[in-house]
């Protein structure tokens, strides 16, 4: 039984999108090789702060059906570079109960084993519901501290969180809240500011995602704020350059309990949206790094609505501050412009046997080695189709029939073309200088 302390899947631990029944021998090969990630690798493989993505990609090669042999072989390509999780400033539990030496010890990656430690106790003795209830969401100083880095490093911990939540394993829930106070917290007083701005000026007229992707990208002090020598462009360049023309245009998105399922689904759809659509023809078509972590941190919203231990009022808060985020990002690669076209019209450079539907890009992006960032794009994509369902050809809708595939097959052309494997900050010139023109693709 899946614990704070040990990872354990069964077959029936297959997450929200489904393609093909797991194994038991997948199950045990899962859990085997999480636990060793668990217990012996950082959150960080670096000093630089880059993430671990071995729980990310395990569970989604697990979820998608992917046998118990790729799973391992993943795996090993992925283990090789970690680095130990202990260090040698460990702090002990005891002295983390005191809220001095718990605020001294935040936003410090040397502290991580003994912040998952720490949440591991916390997680026995109390249950991951009321864990996550009172340390994120408890609205008191030291939650709102919590919940922003939550949010930073590009959604992570928050990807975590999702990951641990719709996969029923406590122990990646310990890790997301070790890895949340790892992080530093200039995210969460954005969407803190952002949040009391909302309040002190309640809209009257909200408007969709799409609008505002539209409106921001008019906005021309706005949508040139970040430069491409900036070392954070939200942080360095967004909220240094144009802070209140960002809290104006993010303010206008608004979340209430009547309209979060709605939201949850215009969220979804309009990440992919913007990201699947930013390209710069006639380069290749590549997805940008930045924007791809808006769309693999949206496929846990449907689950985050469905607990029942979270209140209605905390799933509101936790999809508006996604909202706040995501606007704020798409400014800060200079608010690319999004051409729809090169979905719609897209030509799949596999469609022989099914290479181009769901289960042969998902076998295709099995066998790719990668350390996880794109099967999770392919997952997101496909469920951003199995959310739009319900809805039709809404306005906000941009993504809809057809094109869902089309974007898988996107994913994994891209992935699988030559060159980097992702463009980075698309709305600047110099991100598509080292990618080749295509007058090749089928398409042109």
């Amino acid at each position: 039984m899946a614990s704070p302390s040990k990872i354990h899947l069964t077959v029936n631990d297959t997450g929200v999108v489904k393609n093909k029944s797991q194994t038991n021998e997948a199950a045990a090969k899962v859990s085997e090789l999480l636990q060793e990630n668990h217990d012996k690798h950082h959150i960080f493989f670096s000093e630089s702060g880059f993430h671990n993505h071995i729980a990310h990609q395990l569970l989604t090669l697990y979820g998608l059906g992917a046998p118990a042999s790729i799973i391992e072989q993943r795996y090993a390509e992925n283990a090789s570079y970690q680095r130990p999780a202990k260090s040698n400033d460990e702090v002990a539990v005891e002295d983390l109960r005191s809220p001095e030496t718990f605020t001294k010890c935040l936003g410090k990656a040397k502290y991580y084993h003994s912040f998952l430690v720490f949440f591991q106790t916390e997680l026995e003795a109390k249950g991951w519901e009321n864990v996550l209830n009172e340390y994120l969401l408890a609205g008191n100083e030291k939650s709102e501290d919590l919940l922003g880095r939550l949010y930073g490093g590009f959604l992570h911990p928050l990807i975590h969180l999702g990951f641990g939540i719709e996969f029923h394993q406590p122990a990646i829930i310990g890790e997301a809240l070790a890895q949340a106070a790892c992080h530093d917290n200039w995210t969460g007083k954005y969407l803190l500011a952002a949040e009391k701005a909302a309040k002190a000026n309640p809209t009257n007229s909200p408007k969709t995602y799409v609008q505002l992707l539209d409106e921001i990208r008019e906005d021309k002090k706005l949508s040139t704020a970040a430069e491409w020598d900036d070392g954070n462009k939200i942080r360095d360049g967004i909220l240094v350059r144009a802070p209140e023309e960002m809290m104006n245009y993010a303010t206008q998105w608004v979340v209430t309990p009547e309209n979060l399922e709605q939201r949850t689904a215009e969220m979804i759809n309009s990440t992919i949206y913007f990201t699947a659509a930013a390209q710069h023809p006639p380069k290749q078509v590549k997805f940008d790094f930045y924007f791809m972590h808006c769309v693999n941190a949206s496929i846990f919203f449907p689950t985050f609505n469905k607990q029942p231990w979270l209140s209605t009022a905390n799933k509101v808060r936790l999809l508006q501050w996604k909202g706040y985020l995501d606007l704020a990002m798409y400014a800060s690669r200079r608010s690319p412009p999004l051409l729809l076209e090169e979905i719609s019209t897209y030509v799949p450079t596999k469609l022989e046997k099914g290479d181009g539907e769901w289960p042969g890009i998902f076998q295709r992006l099995w066998e790719l080695k990668d350390d996880g960032h794109a099967i999770k794009l392919g997952r997101a994509v496909r469920n951003g189709e199995l959310t739009a369902e319900k809805y039709g050809d809404v306005e906000w809708a941009k993504i809809r029939g057809f094109m869902w595939e089309k974007i898988g097959n996107m994913v994994i052309d891209s992935v699988e073309d030559q060159g980097e494997t992702w463009a980075r900050s698309v709305g600047f010139n110099e991100a598509w200088v080292d990618y080749e023109d295509r007058p090749r693709r089928a398409q042109i």
